[in-house]
């Protein structure tokens, strides 16, 4: 007998795991030893006992489960041999086990086992009831590394996997789009080294539950030797301050901490806990690991559902593609197209109508400002046509017009500069349009602009020529060099005196404005920024190769 970390309660040696896990609810045992009116042997008191399990003709079904303490010295029992113990606590008590549990149960006495007494059809199938109700996503989440697909990873040579068959399972953060199995796998880890699982969702949970579970996993670890994993999903919407409160746990190993996110860690991780975590990028499914989870899936719960023959090959690679790269979403649509095909009037094409697209585009995240980036690199290209694509995935998803626009004033002068003036005006007046009129009219205004700058002549001479002053600025004392007197202003007659601006030549006083003067501090004189060229001397190994 041992005395819980936790509450203190007088648990069984054997029985210290579960009592934790069961968050201090089960396996209390009383504190003193009872006398066995039997043999003379002292036993620990346990309120799950009962007179037998053997019951009078009369008496009613039971629908509980009930544990029966029996004597190794006879051979049967009756309701006058025992009498059953109270419980120590009304708060004690052990929830019914399922149905499938109706077994022998000897791991805690020789004399206990379990007995279900008639329970009713509708008490036994409600495991069942509750399994069939889960979404068909989370009745095929594999259960073993094997089944997970479209990860090297945790494929048979990856580096993860190698770590798990070690049993040494680092803390990590798993970074990946949705539906490419990052609870999937956290979850195969914890079953594969055998430590406690706990999950977390961040939207969910606090601080102070976080600190609670923090000391559990370390009463576990010092009084079992066993570790805890705990799962944090959508770990970037702990603020960074939230995310302080895992610093300690595990740099002291006291957990191993499984972070998921959809976000870019570098900038919705902290950098003390990414420094403290390996990070692993999940790859986004391609259509035929897609393809093989459906079919997976429709071979395991296909009798189920008895589909129609509407769901064949083609329309399983139609939804795989869909799906783009989401298997949870994927099986969600494979669910929906099995249940449409039972009715009457359906074909594939009303199956193909049911379904509803969610466009992936997360304004504040990676996509939003991965598919700017794409658009600018277009028009930059002289690519009219990905432009266009570029921008019609944002309108669609909603992003500010105005955004887009001050992009594209950026663009006028960053790209095209010096070949075509007229493109700044025409940004700044896109701006403008976009500001007074709104979407979704303003659209039109964003596609006339973007076309113009990527048909335009490109040159960068402005920009790379301010890069280079700025590179200049970078060596020691240029950016303190004082200016030439003559260039100074004097505002004052104090300053006049001393010479400031005395001998500047204003140009327009001479003949085509031409005149011999420095404009350079003197240590830079004769220096060069600006550049010749418009563009690059680069040459693209590709073209020539196809020259």
């Amino acid at each position: 007998m041992v005395d819980c970390p936790i509450c203190s309660k007088h648990v069984k040696e054997t029985n210290i795991n579960s009592h934790i896990d069961s968050s201090c609810q089960s396996f209390v045992e009383e504190q003193r030893a009872l006398e066995s009116p039997r043999n003379g042997i002292p036993q620990v008191a346990n309120f799950f006992r009962t007179p037998s399990s053997k019951k009078p003709a009369s008496a009613a079904p039971s629908t509980i489960f009930v544990k029966q303490e029996t004597s190794p010295n006879t051979n049967s029992t009756s309701t006058s041999d025992t009498k059953p113990s109270p419980p120590a606590s009304t708060n004690n008590k052990r929830p019914a086990p399922s149905p499938a549990l109706e077994i022998e149960d000897d791991s805690r006495s020789p004399h206990i086992q379990a007995t279900h007494l008639d329970q009713p059809l509708s008490k036994r199938s409600k495991p069942n009831a509750l399994q069939r109700a889960a979404p068909l996503a989370e009745r095929m989440r594999p259960r073993a590394l094997d089944d997970v697909y479209g990860q090297d990873l945790v494929g048979p040579t990856g580096v993860l996997r190698g770590l798990i068959e070690s049993n040494r399972v680092p803390s990590m953060i798993l970074w990946g789009n949705a539906g490419t199995g990052k609870t999937t796998i956290a979850r195969v880890i914890a079953n594969m080294v055998g430590s406690r699982f706990v999950e977390i969702n961040s939207t969910s949970s606090g601080v102070a539950e976080c600190k609670k579970l923090f000391t559990e996993a370390k009463a576990e670890l010092g009084l079992t030797g066993r570790k805890t994993i705990i799962f944090c999903d959508e770990i970037h919407r702990f603020s960074k301050s939230q995310q302080d409160v895992f610093l300690g746990p595990v740099e002291a190993g006291t957990v191993t901490l499984i972070g998921a996110t959809t976000e870019n860690p570098s900038f919705k991780v902290q950098n003390a806990l990414l420094s403290r975590c390996r990070t692993f990028t999940l790859s986004k499914l391609i259509e035929g690991d897609v393809v093989a989870i459906l079919k997976r899936a429709l071979d395991v719960e296909g009798p189920n559902y008895e589909p129609s023959e509407l769901v064949d090959e083609e329309l399983i690679h139609y939804l795989a593609s869909f799906a783009d790269g989401d298997a949870r979403t994927a099986l969600n649509l494979l669910e929906l197209a099995m249940d449409l095909s039972h009715r009457a009037d359906a074909t594939k094409e009303t199956i193909k109508a049911s379904l509803t697209k969610t466009l992936v585009y997360d304004r504040s995240g990676d996509q939003h400002y991965d598919t700017i980036s794409a658009f600018h690199k277009s028009v930059r290209g002289s690519d009219p046509h990905a432009a266009l694509y570029y921008l019609a995935r944002m309108v669609q998803s909603g992003e500010d017009a105005l955004y887009i626009a001050r992009r594209m004033v950026v663009i006028a002068s960053e790209d095209i500069g010096l070949a075509d003036n007229s493109m700044l005006t025409l940004a700044t007046s896109t701006y403008a349009a976009a500001e007074k009129i709104g979407m979704p009219e303003a659209r039109i205004n964003l596609a006339h602009c973007a076309v113009a700058l990527a048909l335009s002549p490109k040159s960068t001479r402005a920009y790379r020529g301010l890069g280079n002053a700025m590179a200049a600025l970078k060596e020691p004392g240029v950016a303190a060099l004082p200016i030439p007197i003559h260039l100074r202003n004097a505002p004052t007659r104090l300053m006049k005196e001393l010479g400031y601006g005395a001998e500047y030549k204003y140009n327009p006083s001479f003949v085509d404005g031409k005149v011999k003067q420095e404009y350079f501090p003197q240590e830079l004189s004769g220096s060069l920024f600006l550049e010749e060229r418009d563009l690059g001397t680069d040459i693209d190994e590709d073209i020539v190769g196809k020259g």
